[in-house]
């Protein structure tokens, strides 16, 4: 059963840095897109970085700049860089993957979420 576990974060002072990491296991033969959503209280969850299988980067503007999101095929992970964070960085973040596991067509998976606070 395909898995996405997050880890990395965790409380940080407004101009610090995390790193997050989200790593898929269970069956896999391929992933494709991989991403980065977050939900902050009372908003919709929103996409704001995106890598393809072919190592292209998009980002919101809201992170250009200050997020970069990479991702080690090998390990079948995917890791976000944040720098320069900002109070309204400040929510759940989610990893998403589009994964072939074995026997299935390919599917969107979520990890279960990490929380995020940066403090002014």
């Amino acid at each position: 059963q395909v898995q996405l576990v997050e880890s990395g974060g965790g409380l940080v002072q407004a101009g610090g840095s995390l790193r997050l990491s989200c790593a898929a296991s269970g069956g896999i033969v391929s992933i494709d897109a991989m991403g980065w959503y977050r939900q902050a209280p009372g908003k919709q969850r929103e996409l704001f970085a995106g890598i393809s299988s072919r190592d292209i980067t998009n980002y919101a503007d809201s992170v250009k700049g200050r997020f970069t999101i990479s991702r080690d095929i090998a390990k079948n992970t995917v890791i976000l860089q944040m720098n320069s964070l900002k109070p309204e960085d400040t929510a759940v973040y989610y990893c998403n993957a589009a994964i072939r596991a074995w026997g299935r067509a390919t599917w969107d998976y979520w990890g279960q979420g990490t929380q995020v606070t940066v403090s002014s």
